[in-house]
């Protein structure tokens, strides 16, 4: 069956294989939750509430666990990190908020970029050395939408612009998604990073934050990919025989709505000078990198 065909229905058989998905308890990670549990992998519910956690993931078909993790607090990411230390098949970065009102995570980050970016990037970095196949990090088309200023890449110095903030998260999260790419390359390892996008797909991400986004949400977004056919990329991307560097979206109208293939990011997302400043900040900004030993082949 052709990529552009790809349905859940043609999972493989993910039995022995665990996958940890971030912001699992609603949309798109419940969607692929579910079906990633449902094709026989051992899913773990990275959620911040472990209450809703766990109520969830009683509902769920399959072979579940729940762990507390808040992408968007560096010390919370640190102590979900420290307490993994078997392999890990599969991370899918999928935690993320659209265009809340103007707030700060816990070490003065726009809430967006910390939530989006740095976070998963901290956790990708430190987990890194148990990972066995592969990262799918989960973004946006509006990444093309963005303008970088690396000069402050935390949002704390300019005027704040909710919709900028989070194209500038998206597109920071694909720049070090194909850097750590090349890097895994240059190792010789076998993980590879993806990108996928739902496109355009209706879940509750945006009807969070009210106002022009609430009105896209519930009169647009009913025009494209409902979450379960939203999520169909995350899972095209986490399960495929893809390319390590791949942008995974839907394959209709100008890639928003759809079935899974593999197309490209925006120029400006495969800058490759701009991908090495903005991983080079992204260390700075978390105060962790990946040595060459964290990019060489597990047991090596």
């Amino acid at each position: 069956m052709p990529a552009s065909h790809w349905t859940a229905d043609d999972l493989p058989d993910l039995s022995g294989r665990t996958i940890v998905v971030t912001g699992a308890t609603s949309g798109l990670g419940l969607q692929a939750t579910r079906a990633l549990a449902g094709a026989g992998a051992h899913v773990v519910l990275a959620v911040r509430d472990t209450d809703r956690g766990e109520l969830v993931a009683a509902d769920v078909a399959g072979d579940t666990d729940v762990h507390r993790l808040d992408v968007s607090d560096p010390t919370s990411v640190r102590q979900f990190a420290r307490s993994w230390s078997q392999p890990l098949d599969v991370l899918i970065n999928n935690a993320g908020i659209m265009t809340p009102p103007q707030r700060h995570s816990t070490d003065g980050v726009e809430l967006q970029m910390a939530t989006n970016h740095l976070g998963p990037f901290l956790l990708t970095t430190l987990l890194l050395p148990q990972i066995t196949d592969r990262v799918v990090s989960v973004s946006s088309q509006l990444h093309r939408r963005a303008r970088l200023d690396l000069t402050d890449l935390t949002g704390t110095t300019h005027r704040h612009d909710a919709m900028r903030a989070y194209s500038n998260s998206k597109l920071a999260g694909i720049l070090v998604m194909l850097e750590l790419q090349r890097r895994l390359t240059d190792a010789g390892s076998p993980v590879r990073a993806i990108v996928a996008h739902p496109g355009i797909a209706h879940t509750n991400l945006a009807s969070r934050a009210g106002g022009a986004s609430l009105v896209f949400d519930r009169v647009l977004g009913r025009l494209f990919n409902d979450a379960t056919t939203g999520a169909l990329a995350i899972e095209y991307a986490a399960t495929a025989d893809v390319p390590g560097g791949s942008y995974v979206g839907p394959d209709g109208l100008g890639h928003l709505r759809g079935y899974p293939t593999v197309h490209e990011p925006s120029s400006q997302a495969r800058d490759l000078q701009l991908a090495r400043e903005v991983w080079d900040l992204s260390v700075a900004l978390t105060g962790t990198d990946a040595t060459s030993r964290d990019f060489a082949p597990v047991g090596i």
